[in-house]
């Protein structure tokens, strides 16, 4: 779990490096993007998510198998939900962060390196629901497969978007899209096809609706919960660089 994490976690990091390849200007654009996109999205999407820790594992103990997907599917429908919400407010966050007194120019381009991670933040919220599901079953094999191997094609599709076809930081934020969705797709389909959750993940089904509001009441704490985490985080990183610089 921990090799799955952190290959999630590297590749915006990837992405970052590579921009920072482009220019000082675009390096700093990528470096704040990416902490505005964690603090504002990523790390509420996963929080959103950890209702399903206390849900499916309480389920899958009692042996409620069809619960499972059940609540996976209402934790979808929340995530798909604020993530829309999130996105909203990405596509203003030029202003936003010119209110908060950064750089125009560094502002103008860590605007850019959002608004290409957009599609990428839905794939994202979905796959810390389905990380929650499979975990709660026991199952880390496939985990690591689905993070890794996407993980390991982030690198030549950074360089291949960036410098081979020219597209810059737009290129390495939308690679970030791009590689999120991939392992998304390959866990989707894993959790569809595989006989292993015939009991827990009956198809779609509309009595997850049903499910949505004791989803919210657990999903809510928790976001808050680990988006505080990363707020004191970025703001004790930032206050160090700043100092030492």
């Amino acid at each position: 779990m921990v090799l799955t994490n952190m290959s999630y976690y590297g590749i915006p990091l990837v992405s970052v490096m590579f921009s920072g390849h482009l220019g000082n200007v675009r390096l700093a654009g990528a470096t704040l993007g990416n902490s505005w996109a964690t603090v504002t999205g990523y790390a509420f999407v996963t929080g959103m998510s950890g209702a399903l820790e206390t849900l499916c594992g309480q389920a899958y103990g009692a042996q409620l198998y069809r619960m499972l997907g059940l609540y996976l599917q209402s934790s979808l429908i929340m995530s798909a939900v604020v993530s829309v919400v999130i996105a909203v407010m990405w596509l203003f966050t030029e202003p936003l962060l010119l209110c908060l007194r950064q750089e125009p120019e560094v502002s103008r381009a860590a605007a850019v390196f959002i608004r290409y991670q957009i599609p990428g933040l839905f794939a994202f919220s979905f796959l810390q629901c389905l990380l929650r599901y499979l975990q709660t079953q026991s199952v880390v094999v496939p985990l690591v497969v689905c993070s890794v191997v996407p993980f390991a094609l982030h690198v030549p599709l950074n360089h291949l978007l960036v410098n081979v076809l020219g597209f810059g930081l737009a290129g390495a934020s939308a690679a970030i899209s791009t590689t999120f969705w991939f392992s998304c797709l390959m866990l989707l389909g894993y959790v569809m096809w595989s006989k292993k959750f015939s009991e827990t993940w009956k198809g779609f089904s509309a009595d997850a609706f049903n499910y949505v509001l004791p989803t919210i009441k657990l999903a809510v704490p928790s976001a808050v919960m680990v988006w505080s985490v990363h707020i004191i985080y970025n703001y004790i990183h930032n206050t160090i660089v700043i100092s030492h610089y």
